[in-house]
């Protein structure tokens, strides 16, 4: 039996997520000490590896459960399938941001240091169209796909540490 923090630690997650996931129905303890504490076996680690899957896949916690708990094959079959709509939708919006970027490349004087910040960086994906869901949406990816990239593309803006830091936290939600 494992501790919320062991099972947690084991699992590549954060104890926080762990009880978010917890209190989103996700996944119970099974069992709780007298001291209160969470105990988890087997069958929850395994329920862990399944939901940390679907969150891989980009699914929605609201859509999990239902996949998680779901006997409804139909239903499984339809939220698989938005995701994999979304998905596309997003790989197009992708094209369009590389498309954005190569027209960037081929004007070297705004990619001089420092030439480029936060707010035109933000200025340029706006005026390509991008809403503040799609900025959402490609750094989510930036950060799942390339973290340490992302990383050093915050760093590039001459954005702060700590707003970096709330940049990727955001991004992982």
């Amino acid at each position: 039996m494992l501790t919320v923090s062991q099972l947690a630690r084991q699992s590549g997650i954060s104890r926080a997520t762990l009880l978010y996931y917890e209190r989103k129905g996700l996944i119970e303890a099974a069992s709780r000490g007298q001291n209160g504490y969470r105990w988890y076996g087997k069958d929850e680690s395994e329920r862990l590896q399944q939901i940390l899957m679907y969150r891989g896949l980009g699914i929605a916690v609201t859509e999990i459960k239902l996949l998680l708990d779901g006997k409804d094959k139909t239903k499984r079959k339809q939220i698989l399938i938005k995701q994999l709509s979304r998905l596309e939708s997003e790989i197009q919006s992708f094209r369009t941001q590389q498309k954005e970027i190569l027209g960037l490349i081929e004007q070297p004087q705004l990619l001089e240091d420092e030439m480029i910040g936060k707010d035109r960086w933000v200025e340029i994906m706006q005026a390509a169209g991008f809403s503040d869901d799609d900025m959402h949406n490609w750094h989510r990816q930036f950060e799942k796909l390339e973290p340490d990239a992302h990383q050093e593309f915050l760093e590039s803006l001459s954005i702060p540490a700590s707003e970096i830091g709330r940049i990727r936290n955001w991004a992982k939600e």
